[in-house]
């Protein structure tokens, strides 16, 4: 395992977030683990690319000197993995909060399914969910959203290499996607379903790759701190 000065000079942790768990969780879990460790009164530490608490899956989290990489990291290429619910919309487009509309799913055949990725390959603008943490005039979407006020969210470009269907149960559809920084998956299933004429949301997410970086490679902050602590 790795020394003081590792931590202090700089380390890139892969770390595996446990559904529930927001990303600042992660991050203060392994600070937490890190200073008892070596009685450190500080540390840099930061991740590179939130993820929210109802997604698992890789998160970056940067120590020491390395926290200057943080920006790079986050503009590096993102693999997920999934699952959109056909038939009902919610507010948030995932499971954060509750089902608001139901849509007919009887129309939705496997080929229009598979037929439809194809509209989301390339270069295409997103409307963010409502229930984000992008800020408009200082305030965050997500609060506007909780005082139930309307509020006009912008268009943003991202860019999407692969979206791939890789099972069909309706109303559940699996997937796996590959995008740029910026991309909204919630947003993804969302208009998704508003292009197969129904509603769709995000009712599972997983980040699997960063850039290179591979989940596979990850440990739960759990596991993190039970490894720090058995070190001698």
């Amino acid at each position: 395992m790795m020394t003081k000065e590792d931590f202090l000079q700089g380390q890139v942790l892969l770390i595996d977030k446990p559904l529930g768990w927001s990303s600042f969780q992660a991050v203060n879990s392994l600070k937490w683990s890190i200073r008892k460790k070596f009685d450190l009164k500080k540390i840099k530490i930061g991740h590179a690319g939130t993820l929210d608490p109802l997604a698992t899956g890789l998160l970056l989290i940067c120590t020491g000197k390395a926290t200057k990489t943080i920006n790079e990291l986050q503009g590096q290429v993102k693999e997920y993995t999934g699952t959109i619910t056909l038939g009902g919309t919610t507010p948030s487009y995932d499971l954060e909060t509750e089902v608001d509309k139901k849509y007919p799913t009887d129309h939705i055949s496997e080929e229009m399914i598979h037929n439809t990725t194809s509209l989301f390959i390339g270069d295409i603008e997103q409307i963010p969910p409502v229930f984000s943490a992008l800020k408009k005039d200082g305030k965050r979407l997500y609060e506007y959203a909780r005082e139930g006020k309307e509020v006009e969210i912008k268009k943003r470009a991202v860019s999407i290499s692969e979206f791939e269907i890789t099972q069909i149960q309706l109303p559940e559809i699996e997937f796996r996607v590959v995008c740029s920084k910026g991309t909204y998956i919630r947003s993804l299933a969302h208009d998704f379903g508003k292009e197969l004429n129904s509603g769709a949301h995000l009712s599972k997410l997983k980040r699997t790759k960063i850039g290179d970086y591979n989940v596979d490679k990850a440990i739960t902050p759990e596991e993190f701190g039970k490894l720090l602590q058995e070190e001698r």
